[in-house]
């Protein structure tokens, strides 16, 4: 009786790991196919690291881009608090006021994004 209940058994647990592991057994040998390439369509080869001396050139060049939108960012919060400083503390703000806050804020994530490389 315990022999025919461990042989049900021992076939109940083995039907359910063959179908649990029977998909992913089946799949790892035939991976899944890929978009259809195009005609035409190769693999391009992936672009050569960058020189020590093209790198140099890349980060000083990224250094004068982030100066120059350090300085557009100083003249558009200078804009910005010039404007505010006119406007009455107890009126609406304007719409190009809240336009230059979001510029402000915009470029300075930008210049954040650029630093961190």
């Amino acid at each position: 009786m315990f022999g025919s209940r461990r042989r049900a058994l021992f076939a109940i647990l083995s039907a359910l790991g063959a179908a649990y592991l029977g998909p992913a057994a089946s799949s790892a040998q035939n991976p899944a196919p890929g978009p259809p390439k195009l005609p035409g369509e190769e693999k391009t080869p992936e672009p050569p690291l960058p020189s020590p001396g093209s790198t140099k050139s890349l980060l000083e060049q990224n250094q004068k881009e982030i100066k120059r939108q350090i300085e557009k960012l100083y003249e558009l919060a200078t804009q910005l608090k010039q404007e505010i400083e006119k406007t009455d503390s107890s009126a609406v703000l304007s719409v190009s006021l809240v336009k230059k806050a979001e510029e402000v804020e915009k470029l300075a994530r930008q210049i954040k994004e650029r630093a961190k490389g």
